[in-house]
């Protein structure tokens, strides 16, 4: 197992099929804060919804196809990221969070997805990250901002959440960007 130190008190480390029961208490905890636009806080409900989540996560590590990595603040898990998609023959890969409301305002998230970002270009050599959002979800796109990515565009309708059909807002930073900042890995 391995963590990487995000702040005092703050560590991101792998999210696996074993901690089931700790994110299904996550998920409970943090369910108003996160549905609006994040899918599976409808659906992890238990902790057999969880292990089932997670396990997902876990099969698509072992394929190469993606990753979901937990944030913990003091010991207790406050959010997380993922490689949502994860292509290694084609170069791209799509980061994603989400935090607590009690964690946010501290860099956790954008520290985190630094550290994602660093690993998937120079690491694996992906080309091209993406991220996408709801163009409503401000504090998402000022993370992208905050990476440095460029927002390509808004897919109308593209998404549907509860019935409701919603944009999804597309941001990238690109392994030629990526090197020509000069950015890595904050320590």
């Amino acid at each position: 197992m391995f963590a990487r130190h995000l702040a005092d008190g703050a560590e991101l480390r792998p999210l696996e099929p074993w901690q089931a029961a700790e994110f299904a208490e996550h998920a409970d905890r943090v369910r108003q804060d996160i549905d609006y636009y994040i899918p599976w806080a409808r659906t992890v409900v238990d902790e057999a919804s969880a292990r089932e989540f997670l396990q997902a996560y876990a099969f698509k590590q072992a394929k190469d196809q993606g990753r979901i990595y937990g944030i913990w603040l003091d010991g207790v898990l406050q959010g997380g990221t993922v490689f949502r998609t994860f292509d290694p023959a084609m170069g791209v890969c799509e980061a994603g969070v989400w935090l607590a409301a009690e964690a946010r305002g501290h860099g956790l998230i954008t520290t985190a997805v630094q550290h994602m970002i660093d690993w998937a270009i120079v690491a694996r050599g992906m080309h091209r990250v993406e991220w996408l959002c709801d163009p409503r979800n401000t504090a998402s796109s000022a993370v992208a901002k905050r990476l440095g990515m460029t927002c390509e565009g808004v897919l109308r309708q593209a998404f549907v959440l509860d019935g409701d059909r919603r944009d999804v807002q597309v941001w990238s930073l690109l392994a030629d960007d990526y090197r020509t900042n000069g950015q890595q890995s904050p320590e």
